[in-house]
Parts: C-alpha cells; sequence; structure tokens
C-alpha cells in the first residue's frame, strides 16, 4: 500500500537513500532539508533511479518551518503516514571540553529536532488512528562511546522519548514507533564528525589528547574496512523494512555488528516489544 512519507535531512547520505528507496516502493515522498540549495545531490539520486520525489525546506531546529512543511503535506495529501527523523549531526568532543553553546547545539538538532517533528505530525496521526515515526538512531543511543558522551546523550534522550510514546500513543492511537540503531555509516556524517573537531579548536593539547588520537586512529581504520561500518543504502533497506512490516520493532539495529554490540543490553528484548508490555501493563492496563 502507498504510503506519503515525510523525511527530514535529505541533502545528503541517509536520507537521500532513505527518500529513493521509499520512492521506488512506491510511496509518495516528501524529501526536506533545511537549505534547499544542497538538493543537487538527492535531485540526480532521484534521477538516477527514475522516481519522482517532492522537496521542501525544514529545519528542524525552527519550529515555525517544520510547522510550514508538515502542513504542506497535509494540505496537499490530507494525511502522513510514515514520518522518518533522520536529520542529525555528529559530535566528538569531551564535555569538560565542549562549550556550553556546542552542548546545546547537538542537544537542538538531534534531541528536540526529533521532538518538533513528531510533536508536529501526531496530531494528523492521531485523528487517523494511524501512522509510523521512525526515529534514526544510533548504537549510540544505547551504548555510551569515548569522546561523544554529548553526543550519546542527545540519541540516549531520543531513545526514552519514543519507548515512553510507545507504551500508550501505539496500543490507545494505532501510532508505531521504531528506532534504527545503525552503528557507523560511511557517509558524510562519519567524515563531518571528525571535520567537526578541526572546526571547534582541533585536537587540544591537553591530557586527552593521546586518547583522542588513539580514538580518531581507530575510526579511520575501521572505516577502511571490516563489518562496523555499512552503506547508506543498507542502513535505509533496514528502514524501509520497518515501514513495511505490519507490526515494526520498537527498535532495531542495521547489521550483525550493531546487534553484538549492543547485545548485553539488547539480547533479552531485542525489538522492544516485551518492555512494551511490561510498562503498559504496569501503568496502564486495568
Amino acid at each position: 500500500m502507498s504510503k506519503v512519507i515525510l523525511v527530514t535531512g535529505t541533502s545528503t547520505g541517509l536520507g537521500i537513500s532513505i527518500a529513493v528507496q521509499a520512492a521506488e516502493a512506491g510511496h509518495t515522498v516528501y524529501a526536506t532539508m533545511r537549505n534547499l540549495a544542497k538538493r543537487d545531490a538527492l535531485d540526480a539520486a532521484a534521477k538516477d533511479a527514475g522516481v519522482a520525489i517532492e522537496v521542501l525546506q525544514l529545519d528542524v531546529q525552527d519550529t515555525a518551518s517544520v510547522t510550514a512543511a508538515v502542513d504542506e503535506v497535509i494540505a496537499r495529501e490530507g494525511r502522513i503516514d510514515v514520518l522518518v527523523n533522520n536529520a542529525g549531526a555528529g559530535f566528538v568532543r569531551t564535555v569538560e571540553q565542549a562549550t556550553e553553546d556546542e552542548i546545546q547545539w547537538v542537544m537542538d538538532v538531534n534531541y528536540m529536532g526529533v521532538v518538533r517533528c513528531t510533536k508536529a505530525v501526531i496530531p494528523q496521526m492521531r485523528k487517523q488512528r494511524s501512522g509510523h515515526i521512525v526515529t534514526i538512531s544510533s548504537v549510540g543511543g544505547l551504548v555510551g562511546q569515548p569522546f561523544n558522551e554529548i553526543y550519546c546523550g542527545a540519541k540516549f534522550a531520543v531513545e526514552g522519548m519514543m519507548e515512553a510514546m510507545a507504551c500508550y500513543i501505539t496500543p490507545n492511537f494505532g501510532i508505531n514507533f521504531t528506532v534504527v540503531e545503525p552503528g557507523g555509516i560511511a557517509s558524510e556524517f562519519a567524515a563531518n564528525a571528525l571535520r567537526q573537531i578541526e572546526g571547534t579548536g582541533g585536537i587540544l593539547d591537553d591530557e586527552y589528547r593521546p586518547i583522542l588520537e588513539a580514538y580518531i586512529g581507530g575510526a579511520q581504520r575501521r572505516q577502511g574496512g571490516g563489518d562496523i561500518y555499512q552503506t547508506s543504502d543498507e542502513v535505509a533497506k533496514v528502514v524501509m523494512e520497518c515501514v513495511a512490516s505490519e507490526t515494526p520493532p520498537i527498535r532495531t539495529r542495521t547489521s550483525k555488528w550493531g546487534e553484538a554490540f549492543c547485545g548485553l543490553k539488547t539480547d533479552l528484548d531485542p525489538d522492544g516489544k516485551k518492555l512494551q508490555a511490561q510498562v503498559f501493563d504496569q501503568f496502564l492496563a486495568t
């Protein structure tokens, strides 16, 4: 069945792959991005795939922009079936070194951006008594990692939000929630995180320096091979499997490596459904 799908962060990488694969599956796709001047890569990918994709401006850091995009989709289509919260940004810096403005920015893009978009589509989905909110999280939303504590904190917040909403909105209004947890994606996102270090003062000459250099060296080696890093298309395929499912998972990893890496936290309840039922029974069952 064809669905109306709104995707954020589609100027690069995973966002492009999700938008194109959704259009290839026959869905009506609204691909959004903060800066429409950066749409060339999306347009080229859509042309290569032979699909039509609607492009709208949407800045996840601007409530008015989010509201305008969502209202435009509803005005045109009368519904929104799927929101894919894809927009996000990496950040590699210790909490001690990061400025408060930098910390606020990471939280605003990665957490508040998800809050704004989710808040905007929920009323329409509730009226429909159907919908699916898919949020791109990370294995960093389950497992804290070195020099990523601020980014991981934002992703942990996203996971908690979606878990909480799933326990009562899904059974009462038929709106599903899924967090997709990739490991590394071999795209501009990983490169941008490394460039961001340089853009915020580079590697500081302090006691963290040798630890950070070891971390960066390991990250660069892992990008060159192994099973940690996936392509954007591989991760997008998992997203589309979730969109197609009649009973989508609350959380899912996208690779065998991710499953193993998060196994100590997820083995007892890989898709989150047991915990959802337990929370419902504890607080809402009559």
